[in-house]
């Protein structure tokens, strides 16, 4: 099938959750092994698990009846005169924190996202530590799954929605003092003076860290209400969570023009963000 061809979007879930869950057993393998990091050009860590995650994900991705294009981190370098013609593509994060992987905190994740154009309409992240997989599509919602060990083969989409649960988790909005959530290793003095504007807005407020698009997620099911991102990333890191984010009722932002962040763009470093949960939305 062409890549402007009509997807059926939802048909493809199940395909990129199965490819995120084998992807995260051979990181839990590296994970608990001996292994050693190289540096990349921009001097960015990288291990054998962001590599053989980028395989196992691309092959999965790639053998599909009706292969898409593919951008990773891990991957080749697609010019822009090429991908700019891409309608549906496969945008992908290995393993997104490997900072958080080689500190051994757990915090690290998997990321794929089907894009569309320039917005993200589905995606998955898989926290292969504490075995937690966030699942989101167009018309279909954004769910938690904290048990992935059922996941086989002949996974459906009908049985995943049928062991979830859907996001915002009730009961963890609402009633409790505001909270923002900020990187954990990427705390810049930027986002600190925003974090003050906050308790000048709300009172006090409550913060808490977390690596990875780990943030993207809690504040997709309620655990926090604002991620503000001040600091560089690239867009295979924030793709997958926009969509868990977006499907949830919440939204992801610009910080300077306030329209959604957008994608597939020649420059593929983000601008500044903010991941606003569902009851900020429209705030």
């Amino acid at each position: 099938m062409p890549s402007n061809s009509p997807l059926n979007i939802k048909s493809l879930l199940a395909d990129a959750v199965l490819a995120a869950k084998r992807a995260g057993e051979a990181i839990i393998e590296v994970y608990g092994s001996g292994f050693t990091v190289e540096q990349k050009e921009d001097r960015s860590p990288l291990t054998l698990a962001d590599k053989r995650s980028h395989e196992i994900i691309s092959g999965h991705l790639q053998t599909l009846e009706n292969p898409l294009p593919l951008l990773s981190e891990e991957g080749r370098d697609t010019p822009y005169t090429e991908r700019r013609a891409w309608d549906y593509y496969w945008l992908i994060d290995p393993l997104d924190g490997t900072k958080e992987f080689v500190k051994k905190n757990g915090e690290f994740t998997v990321n794929i996202a089907l894009m569309l154009r320039d917005r993200p309409v589905m995606g998955v992240v898989f926290l292969p530590v504490k075995d937690i997989l966030y699942f989101a599509a167009e018309e279909t919602g954004a769910y938690r799954i904290s048990d992935t060990s059922w996941i086989n083969n002949r996974l459906s989409l009908d049985e995943l929605q049928a062991k979830a649960l859907r996001l915002p988790i009730k009961g963890e909005e609402g009633e409790r003092t505001f909270t923002a959530i900020a990187s954990r290793s990427h705390l810049s003095d930027e986002t600190s003076a925003y974090l003050e504007t906050l308790k000048k807005e709300h009172g006090e407020i409550r913060t808490i860290s977390a690596g990875s698009s780990l943030k993207f997620c809690l504040v997709a099911e309620g655990t926090a209400d604002v991620y503000p991102r001040f600091a560089p990333t690239m867009e295979w890191d924030t793709a997958a969570g926009q969509a868990v984010v977006e499907q949830s009722g919440g939204a992801v932002l610009q910080y300077e023009t306030g329209c959604q962040l957008r994608y597939n763009k020649e420059n593929l470093l983000n601008p500044w963000f903010i991941v606003k949960g569902p009851g900020l939305k429209q705030a």
